[in-house]
């Protein structure tokens, strides 16, 4: 296993950790520390995903949306709503278009 010291990891990480013979010293953020290293993990995982391009980093992503959606007070049906608001309003990125500039 990696290093992953100083930073947000998933929530069974320390049990997989003792059952690896490791012991692991943890504390339990306040909300805003939590929405701060959320906001990192969020960054790590991008990062991640645009170094390998793999769907488990998608995956990833997704995770660390739905945390800081339910930190929020936002379930992940009422941001799909938002979101498909959107689509309606702003349209999707379906049809593959580059704005290259404005005459």
């Amino acid at each position: 296993m990696s290093k992953i010291y100083n930073k947000l990891v998933r929530d069974n990480i320390p049990q997989i950790m003792l059952q690896n013979g490791a012991e692991p010293v943890i504390r339990i953020l306040n909300d805003e520390e939590y929405f701060q290293e959320l906001n990192k993990k969020l960054t790590e995982e991008v990062a991640e995903y645009l170094e390998s391009y793999e769907i488990v980093e998608i995956a990833d992503i997704i995770e660390v949306l739905r945390a800081i959606l339910e930190l929020k007070g936002i379930s992940y049906d009422d941001f799909e709503d938002i979101r498909k608001e959107k689509v309606r309003t702003k349209g999707a990125f379906k049809n593959k278009i580059y704005l290259e500039k404005e005459k």
